[in-house]
């Protein structure tokens, strides 16, 4: 199992996402869904399974840059194709990088191999700035808006 880097996500780590595989362009989470994390049919919310596809692909176009980049979601389309149940497997993947931007696909795997959830999204490579009132090569980073 991998970091998620310097900069860790809690809402990730509330979800209990592990990271297996981030480079090159791709990335491999696994996760398997708590009871809260269930809908009323006993499978993975879809909530949590745009998340894990988000996340996915934005590991994904991390490892394309430094640390002292992060990414934020612009936009994303998932499809549900059938019910995520028991542990999942999540990979992202890179189609497309500008300088400034990612564009990427996500899937979502059941421990059946079966396809559940497919997504693209185009995400945007941000620099990591200090927080006011911090000094520089402090962990604790905000993003830059402009």
């Amino acid at each position: 199992m991998l970091s998620f880097g310097a900069h860790p996500i809690p809402f990730v780590n509330h979800l209990g996402f592990t990271l297996h595989h981030m480079a090159n362009g791709e990335a491999e989470l696994r996760y398997t869904a708590k009871p809260e994390h269930l809908n009323t049919f006993d499978v993975t919310h879809g909530g949590a399974s745009m998340t894990l596809m988000d996340v996915a692909m934005a590991v994904a176009a991390r490892s394309l840059e430094s640390d002292d980049f992060g990414c934020v979601t612009i936009e994303m389309k998932t499809s549900f194709m059938q019910a995520a149940r028991g542990p999942l497997v999540a990979k992202g993947l890179v189609l497309h990088r500008t300088k400034t931007m990612a564009y990427c696909e996500g899937k979502i795997y059941d421990s059946e191999g079966r396809l559940c959830t497919h997504a693209t999204g185009t995400f945007k490579y941000m620099p990591r700035t200090v927080k006011p009132g911090q000094k520089p090569g402090s962990a604790t980073t905000v993003i830059a808006t402009d």
